[in-house]
């Protein structure tokens, strides 16, 4: 047995809209995808909540949880994650524990600080500019206990959710979450998959702080990792340029869907440069090149699960690498 195999794989799902394409197919991708993985041995597959970003399908991001849930039979499927200063920690409790009560002992609520948005989109969202700087624990908190068993003086309750004890997760780009994670004995999820500079930095702070706590006796961290897989590392460097336009695009204030490939990409060379520090920790390359990085990257991080994010214009080619990356675990 290889020593990646002793590592959890896992799915992160942005919900992509393709150039040409619509939010129905990516939805029918999702599903597709969800199902595949699953079969692949996948642990859990997670959507991210986003809010106006043109190529991210996963603004009602409980609503999509359940319909691949409903989809699925063993995988779990939860957040990657919910941004808690969007919404009422009532309502975030009642939602996932609705799902919970839909979907037994299969979801997870993975919990962030970021807007997900602009500046715009946040007044739209009657979300307040400093919401989650100072406030995060405190509403982490108020929603830990409306999915606890009910206190018995407790004057509101969260109706389904209340003692449905939905695992919750901690994610982040940065130290603080990992240090609250650390406090709370909470798992951490680190989003490598766009900021990875921080990355050893957030582990390390996770894992020298950690309390053990009733949710978990020794610190657990996942790591979400851009990886392109195709037959060979020629191909795979060529569907990778899917990813870095998109984030180009971003970069430029242009819609970021997904485009097709291209033989070589315009920019300039301060674009290169802050393309490649997004896909810092990206993989790339055929299946030999995939499963000897894969296991030098689990090495260098001792992640106990990796979080795969693969970015792709034509969906078969997604799918076949998350198959490549299942095939190299084994």
């Amino acid at each position: 047995m290889s020593e990646l195999a002793s590592t959890t794989l896992s799915v992160l799902d942005l919900a992509p809209i393709r150039q040409g394409g619509s939010a129905a197919e990516t939805f029918q991708d999702s599903v597709s995808l969800a199902q595949l993985t699953e079969q692949l041995g996948y642990h859990r597959y997670w959507l991210a909540e986003h809010h106006n970003i043109e190529g991210i399908a996963s603004a009602a991001t409980a609503v999509l949880i359940g319909h691949i849930a409903g989809q699925t039979s063993r995988i779990r499927v939860g957040s990657g994650g919910i941004m808690l200063p969007n919404h009422p920690p009532l309502v975030v409790a009642e939602q996932f524990g609705t799902l919970e009560t839909l979907y037994p002992g299969r979801i997870d609520l993975g919990l962030g600080r970021a807007p997900g948005s602009d500046g715009a989109t946040m007044q739209a969202m009657r979300r307040h500019a400093h919401a989650g700087v100072d406030d995060f624990p405190a509403q982490l908190n108020e929603l830990r206990g409306y999915l606890a068993d009910a206190s018995p003086h407790q004057r509101v309750k969260a109706v389904p959710g209340q003692g449905t004890h939905v695992p919750i997760w901690l994610l982040g780009s940065s130290g603080f979450s990992a240090q609250l994670a650390a406090k709370l004995g909470l798992p951490f999820a680190f989003a490598a998959q766009f900021a990875p500079g921080y990355l050893f930095e957030a582990l390390r702070l996770y894992r020298d702080n950690f309390q053990p706590s009733a949710h978990l006796d020794a610190p657990y961290a996942t790591v979400g990792l851009p990886v392109i897989a195709a037959e060979s590392d020629a191909m795979a460097e060529y569907l990778a340029t899917t990813a870095q336009q998109k984030f180009l695009n971003l970069i430029r204030g242009k819609p970021t869907v997904s485009l097709p490939p291209v033989e070589q990409l315009d920019w300039t060379p301060m674009e290169r440069a802050q393309v490649e520090q997004f896909l810092g920790a990206a993989i790339i390359g055929g299946p030999d090149t995939v499963k000897a990085q894969l296991k030098d990257f689990q090495a260098r991080t001792g992640a106990n699960e990796l979080m795969i994010n693969s970015d792709f214009y034509d969906h078969q080619d997604r799918l076949r690498s998350y198959q490549i990356v299942a095939e190299a675990a084994r």
